[in-house]
């Protein structure tokens, strides 16, 4: 894992036009290079250029792939991945061809599935008017007991079919029994006159006819559901046995898609092709040798370093162990790091993973979360085209390492399941809440409130230091001093913090009397004063604009008070937020505590039921809210200190680009 961000570099490149082809595929297989329009060149070059129009459009093949994977799909085949994507089998897509094949396959599939359809319709009838029956809801049934005398029973039967309906015949005499819904009543009627139906009067036989159609509608049920599942297994067998031939398809559609997008790229003289792009800087001599060597040497390739170039046009590539991915979309849904500067992932981890064991410490309710995300992760695995549920994927990958968090907490806290088993290795939580605490380093809930604050103000610190080493490799040298965030503002911050604690240590009588804080104070507050003055200075020295003395005094003073009202404010606030997780922290407690008291006004079955019931409704709604709190602290209280996420992502074009990374 890399502590800062990828360095990158720029090539630009000259390749023979006859050679661009196995270069397109070189860069291809290595899938390494975020491509770049070419925009250096002067203005009289670049008329020089021009763009190659492809003769098969990207849309084209995106349209042909989507249909091979919604037949795939139908088959129940898992979609095809970048492992079977070869470039040495990429070949003039024949979409033609392509488009003959699939639709003698889905004229196949149309017959199969208006079997399906009638199958299904079937099913779903035949459930319905159970259900009617189950339900005693006769009025929506028209059950008719009776003699035909016209055509035969075979036929008949066969017409009511169309409507879901069946013909049963009555074990005693001619009789026959009729079974629709009455919503089909309209047709139903005229086509048993056609029959020459006449209704039996016999009342026991109507009472008898519906034990009898209930027989019957559970063997058609049974004979529909079976049908059904052969033609769903016809399909499979069918999209199965031309899988090769449309994963083949698949594979050639994807590797033209991604050479377009390259292409894209590219611009072309008369003779040769011009192309530019970022590669992380451990692979620009792979790079090299890849392009030197399709090109058979046939080639100029000039690289330029990220640091000749704005940092705002560098594309940030941060690398973390997959071990730590679900703190990786933390970071990447907030926004993208800038280039060169700390990848936060780590701290990340680490902050929100203790801030969620402070508020959510139970080793029993730990291991359900452990243990849920393990079973949502395996049936995800068992079904690759399943879709996400309530518990997504990434959250699915998150719940085992909240599971850990809460299990350690708990075992400080000594709470198993709300009960404490064993002894504290910190102090006992559920105690300190109920107010029965008589050992332990904490004993009240203002000792919970000060742990967090002291929590929050280590936090906050972090920050602090991963914005001056940001400013540091940035060499803003300006900021990293003078600022809010700046060595001033932290050194305000750590006065402010000894003059809170000394206050609350006098039993808040009266703040600390040492004579170096007014020192400390006014040096820095003048400093920060002075900082608008120096900026602009700096900025009319490097060339900017001059301004009227009134309006640098005027701006410079704003900039001044509001940076006063962001850090005698601001910090405080942000300090306190983390009382919050001292909050959540108490209410895990007090509702575990309720639930225990509940359980023992009962006994036997219900007392064990409230326990069981109320550790589900903890786990979900104060686990929820212990996530969602954590990853509120981090974004607003943490972030808010060093990352200005002003980032380009790092987007390379290759084997294993994602569709929705496509332009």
């Amino acid at each position: 894992m890399n502590l800062f961000t990828r360095p990158m570099r720029l090539l630009t490149a000259v390749v023979l036009e006859q050679m661009s082809d196995a270069v397109v595929k070189s860069l291809l297989e290595m899938g390494v290079m975020d491509f770049v329009h070419i925009n250096k060149l002067e203005p009289q070059q670049m008329e020089k250029l021009s763009s190659r129009p492809s003769s098969v459009t990207r849309i084209a093949l995106e349209d042909m792939r989507h249909r091979v994977e919604a037949i795939l799909r139908q088959g129940q085949v898992s979609l095809p991945t970048s492992d079977v994507l070869d470039v040495k089998n990429m070949e003039k897509p024949d979409l033609d061809s392509y488009a003959s094949l699939l639709d003698a396959l889905g004229k196949k599939l149309l017959v199969l599935k208006e079997k399906q359809k009638e199958s299904n319709q079937q099913v779903l009838g035949f459930d319905e008017m159970h259900r009617y029956i189950d339900e005693d809801k006769g009025e929506y049934l028209d059950l008719r007991v009776g003699e035909i005398s016209h055509g035969t029973a075979e036929d008949l039967a066969s017409r009511l079919a169309t409507f879901g309906g069946i013909l049963e015949p009555y074990p005693d005499g001619n009789k026959y029994i009729s079974l629709t819904l009455r919503r089909d009543g309209s047709q139903v009627s005229p086509l048993l006159d056609k029959f020459g139906w006449t209704e039996s009067s016999d009342v026991t036989a109507q009472k008898r006819a519906v034990s009898i159609v209930t027989h019957r509608l559970e063997e058609e049920h049974r004979k529909a559901a079976v049908q059904r599942k052969e033609v769903e297994g016809e399909v499979n067998d069918l999209i199965r046995a031309e899988s090769s031939s449309l994963i083949a398809i698949w594979g050639n559609l994807r590797l033209n898609e991604l050479s377009d997008q390259i292409r894209s790229y590219f611009s072309y003289t008369r003779n040769t092709t011009l192309f530019s792009g970022w590669v992380p800087s451990d692979q620009a001599d792979e790079v090299t040798k890849a392009i030197f060597s399709s090109s058979e040497g046939q080639c100029v390739i000039e690289w330029t370093e990220a640091t000749q170039m704005p940092r705002e046009e560098v594309p940030v590539a941060v690398t973390s162990p997959k071990l730590l991915e679900p703190f990786q979309k933390m970071v990447n849904n907030y926004s993208t790091p800038e280039y060169g500067t700390v990848n936060p992932t780590i701290f990340v981890m680490i902050a929100y993973l203790v801030m969620f064991g402070l508020m959510f410490g139970d080793v029993g309710q730990g291991f359900v979360l452990l243990l849920v995300g393990f079973l949502t992760q395996l049936s995800y695995r068992k079904n690759p085209l399943k879709k996400d549920g309530m518990l997504s994927r990434n959250l699915s990958k998150l719940l085992p390492y909240l599971g850990v968090s809460s299990m350690v907490f708990g075992v400080l806290y000594g709470s198993y399941f709300g009960f404490a088993l064993f002894p504290a290795l910190w102090f006992n939580l559920d105690a300190v809440v109920a107010g029965n605490a008589t050992t332990g380093p904490v004993r009240d809930v203002y000792g919970i409130l000060g742990i967090t604050i002291k929590f929050g103000i280590i936090v906050i610190y972090t920050g602090l230091v991963l914005n001056w080493i940001n400013l540091f490799r940035k060499k803003a040298w300006l900021k990293m001093t003078l600022d809010k965030n700046g060595i001033v503002g932290g050194i305000l911050f750590a006065t402010g913090l000894y003059m809170g604690f000394g206050f609350v240590g006098s039993n808040y009588k009266e703040f600390p009397s040492d004579p170096w804080i007014p020192i400390v104070l006014g040096v820095t507050i003048l400093l920060l004063f002075l900082r608008g003055f120096l900026d602009y200075y700096l900025s009319v020295k490097e060339g900017g604009q001059r301004e009227s003395a009134g309006k640098v005094i005027m701006d410079s003073t704003m900039e001044w008070l509001v940076d006063m009202l962001e850090i005698f404010g601001g910090y405080l606030s942000n300090t306190l937020s983390f009382m919050r997780v001292a909050g959540l922290g108490i209410a895990h407690a007090a509702l575990m505590e309720s639930f225990k008291e509940l359980s023992s006004l009962s006994s036997g079955v219900g007392a064990i039921a409230i326990l069981v019931l109320g550790n589900a409704l903890v786990i979900v709604l104060e686990g929820l809210s212990s996530g969602i709190q954590s990853l509120r602290l981090n974004y607003y209280e943490f972030f808010s200190r060093y990352f200005t996420g002003k980032g380009v992502a790092y987007e390379p074009v290759g084997l294993k680009t994602s569709f929705s990374a496509q332009k």
